[in-house]
């Protein structure tokens, strides 16, 4: 039976990966607990894969899924959470910010009886730039979904093997992890974790790449939207009347005198634009249904290593 399922995203990591194992190893011959790492790369441009397929040859309990193409992150973690056989299952990057040796920590707090041991950054090694997309990011997911979720967490986290049997179980064609835990409930705890800097590279997340994700939260997770235009079509009726009314008082009063053209044209513009803005809101939620009712595979695994 393997205690520990450790699952990692790949995507731009290949100078890092070899110590991310070693460290890993180090860990759970530490906790004297058995183990198996599990490696996705998610369509990596560099050589991410040549290293993971040549760290299982060399240990059988480090094994590799090569997906076809970039699917993005979440479904890479997805990958390997459907792959994983750990009683215990631990999501960490590849690019070493999540420290290794803070699983004991993780663990250490797991064993009071929770299910879900989330990590929090308290002190995030990132650009001033980062953390600000991250919290704006938070932000907006939290306020259109109703969720609860904090900057300072990421996907570094401990997961009982039930948790991700029902996270799995989320028929959601847009996939996001942190979303998903906080959804599916069970008893969590959060804890203070180190951060490092990052080794290699840049996030691949920018502000645009964030908004997108957000962007595609919100629709999946929450009918908010639908909602607030619902509210500003009530009051534009409200405006509208008050407006009929308000020419009606000065037509009657004899105060218009010439019919002013500037004035209907603006209104028109302006009501064409928000039935415009409605419509496409409903659009999105119609395309998003379009890609449910698909049912296409969220990944397509090229290759695998170790994996039975």
């Amino acid at each position: 039976m393997i205690e520990f399922s450790v699952v990692v995203p790949l995507y731009k990591c290949s100078e890092t990966l070899k110590e991310l194992c070693s460290r890993l190893q180090g860990v759970f011959n530490k906790l004297e607990k058995n183990y198996e790492i599990i490696l996705v790369n998610d369509g990596s441009p560099g050589n991410d894969w040549e290293v993971a397929s040549s760290l299982s040859k060399e240990n059988k309990n480090i094994k590799s899924i090569n997906l076809s193409r970039n699917f993005g992150q979440h479904p890479a973690i997805f990958c390997g959470l459907e792959n994983a056989k750990g009683q215990w299952v631990i999501v960490m990057d590849g690019d070493l910010q999540d420290v290794p040796e803070e699983i004991e920590k993780l663990y250490t707090k797991a064993l009071e009886g929770f299910d879900i041991i989330l990590a929090a950054r308290t002190e995030r090694e990132d650009k001033f730039t980062k953390k600000l997309s991250s919290f704006l990011f938070y932000k907006t997911l939290n306020y259109f979904t109703g969720s609860q979720l904090s900057h300072s967490v990421g996907n570094f986290g401990l997961y009982k093997k039930n948790v991700i049997h029902s996270v799995l179980g989320l028929g959601d064609y847009i996939k996001f992890l942190p979303a998903a835990i906080n959804w599916v409930g069970y008893k969590s705890e959060v804890v203070e974790v180190r951060h490092s800097k990052r080794k290699e590279g840049v996030s691949s997340y920018n502000l645009y790449s964030l908004l997108s994700l957000a962007f595609n939260n919100i629709v999946s997770f929450s009918n908010k939207p639908l909602k607030i235009v619902i509210k500003f079509g009530f009051v534009l009726v409200g405006i509208s009347l008050l407006m009929i009314f308000y020419n009606l008082y000065l037509k009657i009063s004899g105060k218009i005198t010439v019919d002013g053209y500037s004035s209907i044209v603006v209104s028109m513009w302006f009501l064409f634009g928000c039935m415009i803005s409605i419509i496409g809101v409903v659009g999105v939620y119609l395309g998003k249904v379009f890609d449910q009712v698909k049912n296409r595979p969220i990944y397509i695994v090229q290759e695998k290593i170790n994996m039975e």
